[in-house]
């Protein structure tokens, strides 16, 4: 490999990470950008700004679950199943998953099982808004990846280079690393400038 192709390597690596190199989940490739400084940023944690190819940062929120009855801001799941959380480019109506609570975080590929209904009945109608009866968005998406993969798992994968998951499916163990994060936070910014976080997971 000749040293042009290590930069292009390490310049499209640098659209899927943070400054402190940790990977982001695989299903929000080529969505996000970089956020200058972010503001106590830890070791283990992937932070960036939901951006889609055209350079659109507008967005409405659609999802599947409920408002958390104290914290009237946050998105959880139902009695029936874990939520299910859309950004949609008012542009072009482009669904970008955020958060699917049966198939994102380490519970849901190594923990918890879903039936078919539990995962496929989850109509994301819910249109959201803050506070403010605002329903358009800036977004930030905030992961943290402090589970020991190597140490945890290595000698489960195969010479594939997979694992099995908890509901018997196979991903590839460097997915597995990335989108088996164990703590989710994502922020919604409306056109007043106010700040929430509208997602709000545990995961392990």
């Amino acid at each position: 490999m000749g040293l042009l192709d290590i930069f292009k390597k390490n310049n499209k690596l640098q659209n899927f990470t943070t400054d402190n190199g940790v990977l982001g989940p695989t299903f929000l490739d080529g969505l996000t950008e970089h956020i200058h400084n972010p503001k106590d940023l830890h070791s283990h944690e992937w932070r960036r700004r939901l951006k889609t190819a055209s350079g659109q940062t507008k967005f409405k929120i659609k999802f599947y679950g409920q408002l958390h009855e104290e914290n009237k801001n946050l998105i959880v799941g139902t009695d029936f199943a874990p939520s299910l959380v859309f950004a949609v480019d008012t542009l072009t109506g482009q669904e970008i998953l955020l958060f699917d609570g049966c198939k994102n975080g380490y519970n849901a590929l190594f923990c918890d099982t879903f039936t078919d209904e539990q995962i496929t009945n989850r109509p994301a109608t819910n249109l959201y808004t803050d506070q403010d009866c605002k329903d358009t968005f800036e977004i930030v998406i905030s992961t943290y990846n402090g589970v020991d993969y190597e140490e945890e798992f290595a000698d489960e994968v195969d010479e594939n280079g997979l694992i099995e998951l908890r509901d018997g499916t196979k991903m590839e163990f460097e997915k597995v690393k990335r989108n088996g994060y164990d703590t989710l936070q994502i922020w919604a910014t409306n056109d007043n400038g106010k700040t929430i976080d509208f997602v709000s997971e545990e995961l392990a």
